[in-house]
């Protein structure tokens, strides 16, 4: 039996023994070497050879990956690492860096306990950092350290190791700075990352070794050896004395929660069900025998199988050939198959238990965030929010007519697998609109459509999605709205949300969609403790992403019928806004006072929608409506003497620098600049620094369209969706 296959059937036997599991992601700044190091992982525990580790990127199998250098999709992979004779499986789940693909790491760290923090020893922890780690404590994912490329420190920088352990502290201190502000409560101390506790690692991925302090402690090996290695080009010796999968999944094994100990903390804060019921028990106790509770994390598109859903298996086993429910799905669906992943192999098991990574086929209504369960009607896992929304939208149609229905089926696909893809076609024109991240993004996307799936596609230049707004509030001076038939009336009233309240909106504190009654007086207590009036908020009718309807009438007869139909109509402007048709953000929308027609047939949809539709929209043009555009921060490395055609670059695309920092012959430009000035930036600032510069960006929310800009720009988006030329105002709402 060959090593891999030993390797698979350990896999197998410790996969029941919940003690013995670690399910951790890798988490990163683009480029700090978090694939090349989980090839290392994979090969030290002999499931890939040792000589191409580092080399083959076994987790990047897609093609896209491999041509361009950098993890797209999280791939997943299960090994087993043996510590004092006890075996034990690690479930990795490598994520992507690029800011494009921040939805994927987001949702990878649903899936797992604890992750390792991969840091660069010459670059430092870098913007992406900061939100991958933001995202895994916010998910409580507990984190440990590794900085990589130390070889560099040494080799290309020619440091003292005095000036090195200077560097570290000063990255650690930043990673805990990091853990404190973003840790939940009860863990912000003894979360901590520290060289004395085991808890942070360094070495170099690339040339395989690590090292940490009880590793030192075990081998013998001082600090000094490893500068003395490193200094002699003996990393190849070093990498025998200290491999680094033996190093880091010792690290992982003893310094990561198993999901016996993190289901505990972890499941209160994903699960909003009742934590004394079967589920809620099973859960907490990741219980193999209790009900089935599996999230599904990823959706993957494999050439021979269709699709494969990967999800954490909190509570029950999930088995072949089983029905299953996706929590929001018409019917249940039976399991094909099930498997462990293996970097790129899926291997086929009975079942999978509790507390483990499971790949299926056959459930066709699975997506990505959606819970399976063998119930229709369980509570679901909480909604997996993003950090940032799509800014950046394309037009495409299939080049050919034959290949519709393929098209409009892969793009299904497509928006099934990536949630940070937002998908909308026109049945009638094939044409679709594909909102993402940022261009990278919407580019791979193009790729899996035409490499993937054959269909040539035609694309119309980026387009920016901007967010629609006001600027005052219209107290006292609500709005009119008629209905068609003149038999009811509507009178609105729109004010601003405050800064925090928006925030803690987007971040899904409140929920989304229609508030419940029964759920009423919670939904608006919520919003009292951030400074909001609870008696107003106990009124609440809907939320729609960061803007909120409220029923603020008193005594109206047969209000309570049209609840729904009002409900409708402000979800329609939230979609679009009066002034160029873009979503509308931070409104709080106040029903002050209705005149509805006694009989029920005179009120229906077609005459409450757009009365109710109207009097929101005149309300917002009477408070000054704004245009709010999506903004980037970005950071720009270069030789110092480039640094003048840099700042050229950013001012003639309305950036402003807020930083620019010197170390040593480098200088960072660090500033913001708008989505819509970001296009064919990547050329532009290629040719003015000859190469020479490294630069990311990370999204920085919106920020009003600057007065002077304003007309311009609503006049474009107007004639680009066939609109009429003049902005409306308060008179197009009053019939």
């Amino acid at each position: 039996m060959g090593r891999k296959e030993d390797n698979i059937k350990r896999a197998t036997e410790v996969m029941h023994n919940r003690e013995r599991i670690r399910n951790l992601a890798i988490a990163a700044h683009i480029d700090h070497g978090k694939t090349t190091l989980s090839d290392n992982l994979i090969a030290g525990a002999g499931m890939m050879s040792e000589d191409l580790a580092g080399k083959s990127r076994v987790l990047d199998f897609d093609d896209q990956e491999s041509a361009r250098g950098i993890t797209i999709n999280a791939a997943s992979a299960s090994m087993v690492h043996s510590v004092n004779g006890e075996d034990y499986l690690i479930n990795l789940i490598d994520t992507p860096g690029h800011v494009d693909f921040g939805g994927d790491v987001t949702r990878a760290m649903r899936a797992v306990d604890g992750c390792i923090i991969l840091t660069c020893a010459v670059e430092g922890a870098m913007p992406q950092t900061e939100t991958v780690v933001r995202q895994a404590l916010k998910e409580k994912v507990k984190p440990v350290l590794f900085i990589n490329k130390v070889d560099r420190l040494i080799n290309e920088l020619q440091v003292t190791p005095e000036d090195m352990q200077e560097r570290f502290m000063t990255q650690i201190t930043k990673v805990n700075k990091l853990i404190r502000s973003f840790a939940p409560e009860e863990h912000k101390s003894d979360w901590q990352v520290s060289v004395q506790d085991g808890t942070v690692a360094f070495g170099s991925a690339y040339h395989n070794w690590g090292i940490t302090v009880p590793y030192m402690a075990k081998s013998g090996i001082s600090f000094k050896d490893i500068f003395e290695h490193c200094h002699n080009e003996q990393q190849k010796e070093l990498a025998g004395k200290a491999p680094v999968h033996e190093v880091l999944l010792d690290m992982a094994v003893e310094k990561l929660p198993s999901p016996l100990i993190a289901q505990e903390y972890r499941i209160p804060n994903i699960w909003q069900g009742d934590l004394d019921s079967t589920t809620g028990k099973a859960m907490i106790g990741c219980d193999s025998d209790g009900p089935l509770s599996l999230m599904i994390t990823k959706i993957w598109m494999d050439p021979h199988a269709g699709e494969v859903a990967v999800g954490r298996v909190y509570s029950g086993t999930i088995k072949q050939g089983e029905s299953v429910w996706s929590i929001g799905g018409a019917k249940a669906e039976r399991v094909q198959q099930v498997s462990m992943m293996v970097g790129g192999d899926r291997i086929p098991v009975p079942g999978v238990s509790a507390g483990n990574i499971a790949a299926l086929t056959g459930v066709r209504s699975a997506a990505a965030g959606v819970t399976l369960s063998r119930e229709q009607d369980s509570t679901p896992f909480e909604a997996i929010r993003h950090y940032s929304e799509p800014v950046v939208t394309i037009a495409i149609e299939p080049k050919s007519l034959k290949d519709l229905p393929k098209f409009v089926d892969a793009l299904r696909s497509l928006g099934k697998a990536d949630a940070s893809l937002q998908v909308t076609t026109n049945q009638e024109t094939g044409e679709a609109l594909l909102a993402g991240m940022g261009e990278l993004h919407l580019e791979i996307t193009i790729y899996r459509l035409e490499e993937e799936q054959g269909i040539k596609v035609n694309q119309s230049n980026p387009i920016v999605v901007y967010r629609e707004s006001i600027s005052d509030d219209n107290k006292g001076r609500s709005f009119e709205g008629k209905s068609p038939n003149r038999h009811n009336r509507f009178y609105v009233e729109v004010e601003q949300l405050p800064e925090e309240v928006v925030t803690a909106l987007r971040e899904g504190h409140f929920g989304d969609g229609p508030v419940r009654t029964k759920d009423a007086k919670e939904t608006g207590n919520k919003f009292a403790e951030y400074g909001m009036d609870k008696d107003l908020m106990r009124k609440i009718y809907a939320i729609n992403g960061t803007s909120v309807l409220v029923n603020d009438t008193k005594g109206i007869q047969n209000l309570h019928e049209t609840r729904e139909l009002i409900i409708e109509a402000f979800n329609d402007v939230c979609k679009k806004g009066p002034i160029a048709e873009e979503p509308l953000t931070g409104v709080m929308a106040r029903l002050v006072d209705a005149k509805l027609h006694e009989d029920a047939i005179h009120r229906g949809p077609a005459q409450t929608i757009p009365a109710v539709r109207n009097s929101i929209k005149g309300a917002l043009i009477r408070a000054n409506s704004v245009l709010f555009e999506p903004i980037q921060k970005i950071r720009i490395d270069a030789p110092t003497e480039w640094a003048g055609g840099i700042t050229r670059q950013l001012n003639t695309r309305r950036g402003v620098i807020e930083d620019m920092p010197v170390e040593g012959d480098v200088t960072s430009v660090l500033g913001k600049m708008p989505v819509a000035e970001s296009f064919g930036f990547s050329n532009d600032i290629r040719a003015a620094t000859q190469g020479r510069a490294v630069w990311n960006t990370e999204n920085a929310g919106y920020q009003q369209v600057p007065p002077n800009l304003f007309h311009k720009i609503v006049a474009e988006i107007r004639q680009r969706k066939g609109l009429k030329e003049e902005i409306p105002g308060e008179a197009n709402y009053t019939d």
